[in-house]
């Protein structure tokens, strides 16, 4: 969907190379508006930035890419292995214990402000097991991979010869060629009632719609791709990236001459929660939003929505995709 109004970023002038690996999609370099001034105040200030050109995972990790993985490595997710109790001081002793969160629907309107209402820490939720140790994988084959904390993420892209992206690179990616406007494919969030993105329509979190089709995550490629040609960028499930969090952007006023090239995000140091002074775990972006974002709550199915997710948490409505980075590749840019 192109929205005839925005303006496109400008690119670097290269041609698109061959992808490195199947089903990549080129991102050509260029600077963009990254942030918004328009919406949650983590995402602002909107500000120029520039990257280089690079490929992106068409569609996020799916179960069945997931599963080849730990068929290959014998890999053991976080969600898998109990919690080491020294790492969590002041924690229950009865809830340590391995799993994940999992989202569960109250029967009626709750407190927004308390996330328990809705958010259960259940023992034998881990990637197999989406939805509690009950369920399976069986029909979720090409839906995105999840509880997958951080480091289970950037294992997979190793292990595949990528990497994760920078919240710079994801939000370009996401962009779609277009610049500044709210969401992927223009001003409006469902132009002619038409569903672009798996989110949640109705009164979240107890009532949903169910317009775009599914109540939780939906197969990868359900819904049509963005201006760069990948598919669910927004909504469906969140995406690491591989920047620290701090709370909005830089600042300082940027002359033309002056914008930031392949910017990284916060410092490690200051990604830390305040609000936990006694378990202080580090916490990287996630971008895109999930299933779960709503209009009353979380409208975060936007290219500039941010949200910090401590490392070692993982839950039914974050996932990921991979990048390769072209190397030396630089240009200039276009006029």
């Amino acid at each position: 969907m192109i929205h005839t109004e925005a303006k496109t970023a400008i690119r670097f002038a290269s041609p698109a190379p061959e992808p490195p690996f199947p089903d990549m999609v080129w991102i050509p370099g260029g600077t963009f508006l990254m942030g918004s001034d328009r919406h949650y105040p983590e995402e602002a200030p909107a500000h120029r930035v520039a990257v280089d050109g690079f490929w992106m995972d068409r569609f996020p990790v799916t179960n069945e890419r997931f599963a080849r993985f730990v068929a290959a490595t014998e890999h053991v997710t976080f969600a898998e292995i109990p919690p080491n109790p020294a790492d969590y001081p002041g924690a229950l002793p009865h809830m340590i214990y391995a799993g994940s969160l999992v989202f569960v629907k109250p029967p009626g309107p709750v407190n927004l402000r308390d996330i328990g209402n809705w958010w259960s820490y259940m023992k034998g939720a881990d990637w197999r097991h989406p939805r509690g140790p009950e369920s399976s994988l069986q029909g979720l084959e090409r839906h995105p991979v999840v509880h997958v904390t951080f480091a289970d993420a950037e294992a997979f892209a190793r292990w595949e010869g990528k990497a994760l992206p920078t919240e710079a690179e994801w939000e370009r990616a996401a962009r779609g060629g277009l610049d500044g406007v709210a969401y992927a494919w223009g001003e409006e969030l469902a132009p002619e009632g038409r569903m672009l993105a798996n989110y949640w329509q109705g009164r979240f979190p107890w009532e949903n719609l169910v317009v775009d089709g599914y109540e939780g995550t939906s197969p990868v490629g359900a819904f049509p791709p963005d201006g760069y040609g990948l598919y669910d960028m927004i909504g469906n499930v969140w995406e690491w990236t591989a920047d620290w969090y701090e709370p909005g952007h830089p600042s300082a006023r940027q002359a033309a001459c002056c914008v930031p090239r392949n910017p990284r995000g916060g410092r490690e140091e200051a990604s830390f929660d305040p609000c936990e002074p006694v378990i202080r775990i580090p916490r990287k972006v996630l971008k895109g939003g999930s299933h779960l974002c709503a209009e009353n709550y979380c409208r975060r199915y936007r290219p500039a929505a941010r949200f910090p997710e401590p490392v070692d948490t993982s839950t039914c409505h974050v996932g990921f995709r991979c990048i390769v980075r072209a190397t030396g590749r630089t240009g200039q840019t276009e006029p």
